[in-house]
């Protein structure tokens, strides 16, 4: 059985899940499916050490074989990200311009160091040397809070729109920032570049910039395309080639494919599929939203289903789950103090949800991007007190981002419904 096979049995996996998910646990599909990767593989890791088990060990050997890093980064990352921009409400975005635009660069940048920093503290009065320039990589690539986890959560517990369009603008455009950010500690951590500010504006406007610029050429073709096409089908399969070729297109020039994703997906979204309503009606323009929808569930059920997975690759140790759950007071923290603080200068000027700093806290998701950032890290190559430095990375990550998606996850839906009521209430004051 190939890695190909694997992933064809997996995807069943999560639909079953899913499915029988609605009528035991009944948690977010998500966090069930998440959960009960993690169920799995814990029992594949005891049957190969305590039982022996051939077939156990067979699939445990397959699932290695995965590159999870180029199946994400390089593959369903584009689809995920353009089917999640398609929904975004395009007025509301521009309504929130300024708070996304400093939450996106000034939150991210503030977290990086702040983890970095207690990282460093931490790590030492644990009698676990780390140097300084990996735990700012380690802030580099937990900071960006992942919008395949927070969309997939938020977009079904009914947020109200003023919180949940600034969670998932964020969302969606902070990886771009935080890509920046890891990949220039990550010159300098492995190839002694120097990090001046013109290189790291140089790679900011040459990525980031740059896949905006490409995001908004690709929607403006796919726009003029989907329009004056007059198939069913070939409309769908224009908006199948913009996360597809497009995004691998971006990939190989080296620009920003996920904000080009996000870019596009926004205005055909919302400018292309207004239009396309009016031209052939609601009717037009649903089968479009229909297939969208489903292809969303299935392959965010399938990446969570192989996150979960993932922990039967790894080299587990007690040490390293204990620094993963030290991580996670430290990412709460530098997450809650990174976006508290320009909350205090939104204030003045305009009233928000008074849970709004408490959801992006504790609603800032980590997820598949962060654990694809940890692996890309060298293996072999630098060694903390006898252990890998990848191993230790990928590790403290995955227990972050477990804790982020099943803990936080299962407790946000409080907090949102507070949000739901003082809106609620808001609104009949009026």
């Amino acid at each position: 059985m190939n890695a190909w096979y694997l992933i064809c049995f997996l995807s069943a996996l999560a639909v079953f899940i899913a499915f029988t998910n609605q009528y035991i646990l009944k948690m977010q599909t998500t966090i069930a499916i998440t959960t009960g990767s993690v169920v799995i593989s814990l029992l594949l890791i005891l049957a190969v050490k305590m039982l022996g088990d051939e077939t156990a060990l067979f699939i445990t050997q397959v699932v290695a074989g995965i590159d999870f890093n180029q199946l994400l980064l390089k593959g369903m990352l584009g689809f995920l990200l353009f089917a999640g921009a398609l929904e975004i409400d395009l007025a509301a975005l521009k309504r929130q311009r300024w708070e996304i635009t400093i939450l996106v660069l000034f939150s991210t940048l503030v977290s990086t160091f702040i983890v970095g920093y207690l990282s460093f503290y931490l790590f030492a009065l644990l009698s676990f040397p780390v140097p300084f320039i990996y735990c700012l990589l380690f802030g580099a690539l937990i900071s960006p809070t992942d919008p395949i986890a927070v969309l997939a959560i938020i977009k079904q517990m009914s947020a109200p729109q003023g919180i949940s369009i600034q969670v998932e603008g964020e969302s969606l455009f902070n990886d771009g920032v935080g890509l920046v950010i890891f990949t220039t500690i990550f010159a300098v951590a492995f190839y002694g570049t120097e990090a001046s500010f013109q290189e790291i504006a140089e790679l900011f406007l040459v990525d980031a910039i740059g896949g905006i610029v490409f995001g908004l050429v690709i929607a403006v073709v796919g726009h003029f395309v989907i329009i004056n096409c007059k198939d069913i089908n070939t409309r769908l399969l224009v908006t199948l080639t913009i996360p597809s070729a497009g995004f691998a297109l971006a990939n190989i020039w080296e620009i920003s494919g996920a904000l080009a994703m996000v870019t596009s997906g926004i205005l055909l979204g919302n400018i292309t599929r207004a239009k396309a309503s009016k031209r052939r009606g609601p009717d037009g323009t649903r089968y479009v939203k229909d297939f969208w929808h489903a292809t969303d569930s299935f392959l965010n059920a399938l990446l969570f289903l192989i996150i979960g997975m993932l922990i039967v690759t790894m080299p587990l140790s007690w040490e390293l789950i204990g620094l993963g759950l030290v991580m996670v007071p430290v990412v709460l923290l530098a997450r809650f103090i990174s976006v508290g603080t320009p909350y205090l200068v939104f204030k003045r000027y305009r009233q928000y949800d008074k849970h709004s700093v408490k959801i992006l806290t504790w609603g800032g998701l980590r997820g598949g991007l962060a654990l694809a950032m940890a692996a890309a890290i060298p293996a072999n190559q630098i060694k903390i007190e006898g252990l890998d430095l990848h191993d230790i990375m990928v590790i403290i990550t995955y227990v972050v981002v477990i804790f982020s998606i099943i803990v936080q996850g299962l407790t946000i839906s409080p907090l949102i419904q507070k949000s739901i009521k003082a809106a609620e209430e808001k609104a009949k004051q009026r």
